[in-house]
């Protein structure tokens, strides 16, 4: 019988490991700093700059509304950018030919329809990190919805 009773296996105790900031939140988070400190160099919509860096001071504090916020950041950008097409549809001032896109000293020229299929397709992966399982195991649920806290 004491054969039986020490052939099971006993259940390892691990410490309590913390959860790591994911490599894919990390990449999405400098996207949006860079992003708002450029506008807010440029002087461009510097309120929104400003929620989007409190956003990721959120994220960075493990805080839940840092991850709802980001969720709800990710949807209503897809939504918008995904009406883009639409909204900017105006029969009357149509411009016919390629876009130029500038980056630096390099030019090029692309339809709408593929420059619009890049920003849906960005947006996407915002999204799909937004609600990964390893992004939302950083956080810390149990706490309240206080951002500063």
């Amino acid at each position: 019988m004491s054969e039986q009773e020490s052939s099971l296996p006993t259940p390892a105790v691990t410490p309590a490991t913390h959860p790591r900031l994911p490599k894919r939140l990390i990449v999405l988070l400098l996207l949006y700093v860079a992003a708002s400190v450029s506008g807010l160099i440029a002087k461009q919509g510097v309120l929104f700059c400003l929620l989007t860096l409190f956003m990721v001071l959120g994220i960075l504090g493990r805080q839940k509304a840092g991850l709802i916020m980001l969720r709800g950041y990710t949807l209503v950008q897809l939504a918008l950018i995904s009406m883009l097409p639409v909204l900017l549809y105006d029969p009357d001032n149509l411009v016919v030919g390629p876009t130029t896109v500038h980056l630096g000293e390099w030019q090029g020229k692309f339809p709408d329809y593929v420059i619009f299929i890049v920003l849906i397709i960005l947006s996407l992966l915002q999204v799909w990190i937004a609600f990964d399982k390893k992004v939302k195991a950083w956080f810390k649920p149990k706490l309240n919805l206080n951002i500063m806290s």
